[in-house]
């Protein structure tokens, strides 16, 4: 984290209050100081349409905070998606102060094994949602969000929940922008991935000893080529063969992961038509991760998940095939693949054409009002009864994609968005008048809120007739709380648009 003097001595003197404040509270004003905040003014979406840098950061980002629209314009589209694609060189200070406090996260799974399975759990979740929420490496974090689901790992299955942080920072953070290939070989020797696949079981202790095939099966069928990408059950157990003799360590090393030659088949294996020679132990795994990241299907199959997460729930055919021909051309550049997505023509044809998925709801609505928190029970919890609680999905192929899953969550979003607004979620805290005063969403003489603004800056677009008549009828349904609330302040209107059919877009 890069912090210049003005910035230490900041520090320096909210630290020596630290003994009068809580944690949080101390990080929350260190965090403001260093630019986590409510910009002084910002500005809003402006026409009746849906702006279209405003749609970019709908779906390349986990929502708007205050002042990200007016940096996009500012910058330019070329300028914000190639710093957003090279993350790395985006300071993410204040964002760390808030995220790195999770002690279980940085560990080996072996140490993660001391650890009681419900405090792994919750470091985890908070953990993901807090960098969902403030860091300003957004697409970055949505492409987090999109390889954990692409391998997915339910860690309530066996150990698993113990070699998942490790899994995280390990495997997905390291390689969500880079190679495709590198991110499957990680995966492929995950411990965790080892776990839930059961690849930790495939051995061949006898000559003539059958090899498990989950892993082989859900490497072809789901990590790479697709359900119909070509391969015959015969490629499905030749891959098998390949992968035998990876184990996990136990009491010694403990949940370190090996090779052992001696659970392995070393004999000749053909693969999708390929024939791997025999005795090449541990190498049978690179052969067969050549094999299918240079298979034409795994280009298709990552270019229609991809094209259909950022674009289109219905991928138009022929940018699929310039997804995938990037794909091909690079040898699995991940970035490259994005920037054909997001510089396409079709990119701006399908607005507000996907349902928010409960993460991305509960994540935007925070990032929208520039809330403060800390992922506690009370929020998170709103994942679990929305059935999107990060990581805990029971099958391979990860929580779905469609907006048809979700529909059946909408009465929780709807009491999520009028707590949060009205103060109701423990630990989550917002300054709503500073948020319309920095929008300019008053009135004459600060009398009345001005729903198009909070709207506009939400929603992307300005609203129209038949949602003012909504947002009116909210105000003379209010009317007994004026002598209550400061007249500029409505927090049931807000939350009634982070309710409406419109905020559940994206």
């Amino acid at each position: 984290m890069a912090l210049n003097r003005r910035d230490l001595l900041k520090i320096a003197a909210l630290a020596s209050t630290f003994p009068l404040f809580g944690c949080e509270k101390v990080t929350s004003e260190l965090t403001k100081n260093l630019g986590q905040t409510i910009p002084a003014k910002f500005g809003t979406a402006a026409n009746s349409t849906v702006d279209k840098d405003f749609h970019l950061l709908s779906r390349a980002t986990y929502g708007i905070w205050p002042g990200d629209l007016d940096y996009l314009k500012t910058s330019g589209r070329d300028h914000w998606l190639q710093e957003q694609l090279n993350p790395q060189k985006i300071d993410d200070g204040a964002c760390d102060l808030r995220a790195r406090r999770f002690e279980t996260l940085w560990l080996d799974p072996g140490t993660c094994a001391e650890f009681k399975k419900p405090v792994l759990r919750d470091e985890l979740v908070r953990h993901m949602l807090l960098r969902a929420v403030y860091s300003k490496r957004q697409l970055f974090e949505v492409m987090v969000g999109f390889w954990t689901d692409h391998l997915n790992i339910d860690v309530n299955k066996g150990d698993a929940i113990y070699a998942k942080a490790f899994d995280d920072y390990k495997v997905i953070r390291p390689n969500a922008l880079g190679n495709f290939r590198n991110l499957l070989a990680a995966s492929a020797t995950s411990a965790a991935m080892l776990i839930y696949l059961d690849g930790k079981e495939n051995r061949r202790a006898t000559s003539d000893a059958i090899p498990n095939e989950n892993y082989a099966r859900e490497l072809l069928e789901l990590h790479t080529m697709g359900v119909d990408g070509g391969y015959k059950q015969k490629d499905v157990y030749e891959v098998a063969r390949c992968l035998t003799g990876w184990r996990i360590h136990g009491d010694w090393k403990r949940g370190q992961v090996y090779f052992d030659d001696a659970q392995h088949d070393n004999g000749t294996k053909l693969v999708l038509g390929h024939r791997i020679a025999a005795g090449q132990g541990a190498r049978d795994l690179d052969s067969v991760l050549d094999i299918v990241c240079k298979h034409k299907s795994t280009a298709n199959h990552l270019a229609t998940k991809l094209v259909s997460h950022f674009v289109c729930e219905s991928p138009p055919p022929e940018l699929v095939q310039k997804v995938a021909a990037a794909f091909t051309a690079t040898s699995g550049d991940i970035r490259s693949m994005l920037l054909v997505a997001f510089n396409s023509p079709q990119f701006d044809q399908y607005p507000v054409s996907k349902i928010k998925r409960p993460f991305h709801f509960i994540v935007s609505a925070l990032r929208g009002l520039a809330a403060d928190t800390y992922a506690h029970s009370s929020v998170t919890e709103y994942l679990s009864r929305m059935g999107h609680g990060p990581f805990e999905f029971p099958t391979p192929d990860g929580y779905p994609d469609q907006s048809s899953y979700w529909v059946s969550t909408l009465l929780w979003r709807w009491n999520f968005a009028l707590s949060l607004c009205s103060g109701n979620i423990a630990e989550v805290t917002l300054d709503l008048p500073l948020l319309a005063q920095a929008m300019g969403a008053k009135g004459v003489n600060g009398k009345s809120l001005q729903a198009e603004k909070i709207f506009a800056h939400l929603v992307g677009r300005k609203p129209n007739a038949h949602e003012l008549e909504a947002f009116n009828c909210a105000r003379k349904s209010g009317a007994k709380r004026e002598a209550e609330l400061a007249p500029e302040l409505d927090p049931e209107l807000i939350g009634l648009m982070l309710s409406s059919p419109a905020f559940q877009r994206c």
